[in-house]
């Protein structure tokens, strides 16, 4: 029951991801080949493979992780509810192999858990597969091999609010209106997330709304456990 969870050992996060590559022409001759298959039903009949590049970003295949962004809740503070909030960005390798340690010396036990929003779909199976690509072992906590369903340690606000249902996807801000839960205004979001890599290379920017998305995180599943939300001398950000 969710109701039992101990939020110290819940590790939430947020990946920002863009193609691997600026531009579709950067990619080898192979590799465009099968772009073109990967895509051939996503694709409006008057859509290019070319075109459609700027999408890459959300295939483990041929997109990469630029940023990932964790929070967790500090055991030492007063009934658990300090937040703290860091990130790994910058090359994809160091940030796998710093996410894989974080993991390995801090969530490796099977009462730990990671939480994100459409996690199961795309955060959780997108850094195992960047892992797997990169040569990286898994973490226990991301290596489904061989595992029941029912110990898979992967919490998700998304499948908690289908409660079953599984013909809608529902957004984090969603969530946040619709729960009252106040969020930072940003003049970005995951669809620039490319542009501003790539075009103005300002990863700082990317960081902060991925680490804002956290915090969101956090505070939707809070509401999902019917607890206070997080006030903002609460909230610790390691990255300042």
């Amino acid at each position: 029951m969710l109701r039992n969870l101990d939020l110290a050992k819940i590790l939430f996060l947020d990946i920002e991801t863009v193609p691997e590559e600026q531009k579709h022409d950067g990619l080898s001759p192979e590799k465009q080949a099968l772009w073109e298959q990967k895509t051939a039903y996503q694709r409006k009949e008057d859509q290019s493979p070319e075109t459609f590049y700027d999408r890459a970003g959300i295939w483990a295949e041929f997109g990469k992780i630029v940023c990932i962004s964790v929070g967790f809740f500090d055991t030492n503070a007063p009934n658990n509810k300090q937040f703290r909030i860091k990130s790994f960005a910058g090359e994809e390798e160091n940030i796998l192999l710093q996410f894989k340690h974080l993991c390995d010396k801090h969530y490796y036990l099977k009462s730990h858990l990671l939480c994100a929003h459409n996690g199961k779909e795309f955060d959780f199976p997108y850094i195992a597969r960047r892992m797997v690509i990169h040569r990286i072992s898994l973490p226990k906590i991301l290596n489904l091999f061989g595992k029941k369903p029912w110990e898979v340690q992967h919490l998700d606000t998304l499948q908690l609010w289908k409660f079953g249902d599984y013909k809608h996807y529902t957004s984090l801000a969603l969530l946040a209106e619709i729960f009252g839960i106040p969020t930072p205004k940003d003049d970005i979001d995951g669809s620039d997330v490319a542009r501003v890599y790539y075009t103005e290379k300002n990863l700082d920017r990317i960081v902060r709304y991925c680490e804002k998305d956290v915090l969101t995180l956090a505070q939707v599943f809070l509401t999902f456990l019917n607890k206070p939300l997080l006030e903002e001398n609460q909230i610790v950000w390691l990255s300042e």
